[in-house]
């Protein structure tokens, strides 16, 4: 699929059909996350992957009910950073954004996964309310990492449809 493809194809997907998704899928879809740039190559962002049902399960208790229900049938990828990375040289922060630079650096990651996840016929919801604590003992994830978000992965269940996009002047000043 062609980039432009890519990028009208991708959607966040509220419905699933049950699919197993193959362990070798998930490490394509990571190899091509690791190529995102972030802050002096620091790489800073984790994944932490539930793809048996026992995994699934647990992380889908860690989420309120409506993404629970969002979500039936997904396999789950909670994604975090290493706090202190991005933003910092000799552990002292660059400027006032400080470790908000590692959310971006993230986002950037969680980005280039939603795409080669979608590359390969697999569709995403990236959840931001979620029960840090639950996730935590899950994955046994050090508090050195802040988690970010879950993002739901798997087959989509029919069609979805594009929500109106703004007009360039709603969004952009070019000068």
């Amino acid at each position: 699929m062609d980039f432009k493809e890519l990028l009208k194809e991708r959607r966040s997907v509220r419905k699933y059909i049950e699919t197993v998704i193959p362990v070798e899928d998930v490490e394509a879809i990571l190899e091509d996350t690791r190529m995102a740039p972030s802050w002096k190559n620091n790489q800073e962002s984790r994944y932490y992957i539930a793809l048996s049902n026992e995994m699934i399960e647990k992380v889908y208790d860690a989420l309120p009910a409506f993404n629970q229900k969002s979500t039936e049938n997904a396999a789950y990828v909670v994604a975090t950073y290493v706090k202190g990375l991005s933003g910092f040289s000799n552990g002292v922060p660059v400027d006032d954004l400080g470790d908000k630079w590692g959310v971006y650096d993230a986002g950037l990651h969680n980005a280039y996964f939603i795409l080669s996840a979608r590359d390969r016929g697999y569709d995403t919801l990236i959840m931001g309310l979620r029960d840090e604590k639950k996730l935590r003992e899950i994955f046994s994830i050090p508090e050195e990492e802040e988690i970010l978000s879950v993002i739901a992965l798997g087959k989509r269940e029919g069609e979805v449809r594009l929500n109106r996009r703004k007009e360039l002047p709603e969004f952009s000043e070019i000068g």
